[in-house]
């Protein structure tokens, strides 16, 4: 694994394309030029880790963490999103990418972790998203009822949370991505 450049994009666009056009997954129509994936990651890069996991060579997975809400009382809370090649789903990949991402935000300061995630229905949605999350130690904080319409039809959102962190009464700032990613040889 290591830190994604913002050459990356074409590849995690190639990635990405197929959970657009096939699933529910994300709720996006349409596939993102290179120059606005590109733009994504140099936004995620300001502050959090974005990371790509490659295997002879090839990048078969990506991963990063936003923040959840503007709010300055948001600043401890970020929003996880993972993608992987969708012949690699299964693999112990994901568990490997999360747990590096929850230790790295753990060191940023981060608190609370968050997951959205299309609830599972029918065959544009993916039924394994949940029981991953769940066998991370994400926990069911709540759902949004008909709030996404892709393929024709109306999908809800999970909200799938897990405490990272530690609960403190004055929290000190959160520190960005590049004040930590030396501990992890990113």
């Amino acid at each position: 694994m290591r830190t994604a450049r913002v050459e990356d994009a074409g590849k995690l666009l190639d990635i990405y394309s197929y959970y657009v056009k096939k699933t529910a997954v994300t709720f996006e129509y349409e596939i993102p030029s290179v120059e606005e994936f590109q733009e994504r990651i140099r936004h995620i890069l300001e502050h959090y880790p974005y990371l790509v996991a490659e295997e002879d060579g090839q990048i078969i997975g990506y991963s990063y963490a936003g923040r959840l809400r503007p709010r300055a009382a948001f600043a401890w809370d970020v929003e996880m999103t993972i993608y992987l090649k969708h012949d690699m789903r299964r693999s112990g990949l994901g568990r490997r990418m999360y747990t590096l991402m929850e230790d790295i935000l753990r060191e940023q300061g981060v608190v609370n972790a968050v997951s959205l995630i299309t609830k599972p229905t029918d065959e544009y949605s993916d039924f394994n998203s949940v029981q991953f999350h769940e066998k991370m130690g994400y926990m069911h904080a709540g759902e949004l009822k008909d709030c996404g319409y892709k393929f024709n039809r109306w999908y809800a959102l999970l909200y799938m949370a897990k405490q990272i962190g530690i609960l403190q009464g004055e929290m000190l700032p959160i520190k960005d991505f590049d004040e930590v990613r030396e501990k992890f040889n990113l």
